[in-house]
């Protein structure tokens, strides 16, 4: 069997793995660690492993999954990416995640060109190798002098010990230039009182099953772990008091980086690689950012009508965790505090437009199918008629367009492609080349994706908001849709006071819609939410959010 080669010798690696159960903080420990090194001065990149068959998440339930984050390249990956590119300011590209599908089909399609020579194809080594060239890939593409990688699912699982096994062995080749650190969750049961260490030493116990010792214990938790509770886990688990870190809850994610610093995670990773600082203090902006968070003017209340957050009796906000944080973004550079409340769109459908007298702005976010448009658009017309501010995402602003169609035009039947194939006026309609793609059910990874230019028109409230953050007239924004803005209507809709307010730079594709004699009325056929960052706040966001504020104060 091969030796696993790393090209770049002087690369370090960070494997982070979850003990206990899921969601405990994989994908913002490893968001952290990396904003830490990057203070640190060092060139830090990230992956994530996903233990899962799909080929990527673009074909799963955004409620069941979380949302899908669409890199600059056109990559549907895991949340988690996009919390990466938070963190780190800057764009991960498709090198940078994997799934047990992509591995497996890569694999696959090698044995069918014969790239391995005739030999038996095993799921060991050959599944490892596969992955461990992926990582290296990875390295030549960002460049990075410290990698870390996150590791899908929770150890014990069938799922994801591939993956572990390919940890295993850069660890086993490189072992001054790897550390693992698990992230476990310490319970804190109500009628015992006293933070539960045992699971977590079942978990490490797991790990060192797959001939893994984690270097750091991450220990998730209500409120932070005692020095009794680090010294037992260090007892039991083989690792030093000083290498337990606390973790927390944190009222924002953008507090973990701070918090982990208490415990000086950044000095100790730094020393077991045997590496110095090459800053004094690298994360002065970071905490002006998170100060500005907590420090707030003033309030506004801001309502997201969609549908991916009903699961059972809880409300699951993951669909839309992008447009969250960049409404957070902008919160901070407007020194306001922003107040998110969730309303589902198929409840507005019923109850009318009464529900939203609350509000100071609105914004519908992306979308898939018929359900609960009936309600978006009920609540569009609102927002129009009543001069409060809207802001439209991507199916947001296809649904502003038919709202438009139906009440200023007075075509009632107006309508998407999408929702009612056979409507009079299709005003958003599917993209020429997707219409072979749906015939022959070419689902996964073929809708418009990535990043694409929008060419702003002079004059506008969309070019004037992007115009103090940036002099180019023509920007890059991510797209994920099938259908679009129709122009056989384009003509008809603009004579009533639709203003297309950004195209491609060929004017065929519609990319952002806006009506004039409104405070803010702005729908855009991309994501705004994906490139906006805590440290370079989208202007959208901030021009909505600050357009809020101001009215609010005039009230």
């Amino acid at each position: 069997m091969a030796t696993p080669k790393i090209k770049k010798k002087s690369t370090k690696f960070i494997f982070v793995v979850g003990g206990v159960m899921s969601g405990v903080g994989k994908g913002i420990t490893t968001a952290s660690i990396g904003e830490i090194l990057q203070d640190h001065g060092f060139k830090v990149s990230a992956i994530k492993m996903d233990p899962y068959i799909n080929v990527d998440a673009g074909t799963m339930n955004p409620i069941e999954h979380g949302e899908v984050f669409v890199t600059e390249d056109g990559d549907e990956t895991d949340q988690d990416i996009g919390n990466y590119e938070r963190f780190l300011n800057k764009n991960i590209y498709k090198e940078n995640y994997m799934t047990t599908g992509r591995v497996y089909r890569s694999v696959i399609e090698k044995e069918r060109n014969l790239e391995y020579k005739g030999k038996c194809v095993q799921v060991v080594p050959h599944i490892p190798q596969e992955i461990r060239e992926r990582i290296e890939k990875a390295v030549e593409k960002t460049g990075a002098e410290v990698m870390i990688v996150e590791i899908g699912g929770t150890v014990g699982e069938y799922e994801n010990l591939l993956f572990l096994e390919a940890a295993r062995f850069i660890k086993l080749y490189n072992p001054k230039d790897v550390l693992f650190v698990m992230v476990s969750y310490l319970p804190i049961p109500n009628k015992i009182g006293e933070m539960k260490t045992k699971p977590t030493q079942h978990a490490v116990r797991n790990l060192q099953s797959a001939g893994i010792q984690p270097d750091f214990l991450v220990a998730r938790s209500e409120v932070p772990i005692d020095l009794a509770r680090k010294e037992k886990i260090a007892i039991n688990c083989n690792v030093a008091v000083e290498d337990v870190i606390a973790a927390p809850d944190a009222d924002s994610i953008y507090d973990i980086p701070l918090n982990f610093e208490k415990d000086h995670l950044g000095e100790r990773i730094l020393k077991k690689f045997g590496l110095k600082s090459r800053t004094s203090d690298g994360n002065v902006a970071w905490r002006k950012f998170v100060a500005s968070m907590k420090n707030p003017t003033d309030s506004v209340e801001i309502g997201i009508v969609g549908k991916y957050f009903a699961s059972g009796d809880f409300c699951l906000t993951d669909s839309y965790i992008s447009v969250i944080e960049a409404v957070r973004h902008a919160s901070a550079n407007t020194h306001t505090k922003v107040n998110l409340h969730w309303l589902s769109a198929e409840e507005v459908g019923e109850k009318g437009a009464k529900m939203l007298k609350q509000f100071d702005g609105l914004i519908i976010p992306q979308g898939w199918g018929g359900r609960g448009s009936e309600g978006k658009i009920e609540a569009i017309r609102y927002c129009r008629e009543n001069k409060i501010p809207y802001f439209g995402l991507c199916y947001g602003m296809q649904m502003a367009v038919i709202e438009f169609s139906r009440n200023v035009l007075g075509w009632k039947d107006a309508d998407s492609e999408e929702i009612n194939p056979k409507t009079k006026h299709p005003v958003i309609h599917i993209m020429p080349n997707q219409k072979e793609l749906i015939a022959k059910k070419g689902y996964g990874g073929t809708i418009r994706l990535g990043g694409w230019p929008c060419a702003l028109k002079p004059g506008t409230r969309l070019a004037k908001a992007y115009s103090k953050f940036t002099a180019e007239k023509v920007v890059s924004e991510r797209h994920r849709h099938r259908y679009e803005f129709n122009n056989e209507y384009r003509e008809a809709l603009e004579k009533k006071g639709l203003i297309v307010a950004g195209t491609s730079p060929d004017n065929q594709i519609v990319e952002a819609i806006e009506i004039a004699n409104h405070p803010f009325f702005v729908g855009v056929q991309f994501h705004p939410e994906y490139i906006s960052r805590p440290l370079a706040p989208h202007p959208l966001f901030v021009d909505f959010v600050k357009t809020c504020r101001d009215l609010k104060k005039k009230k």
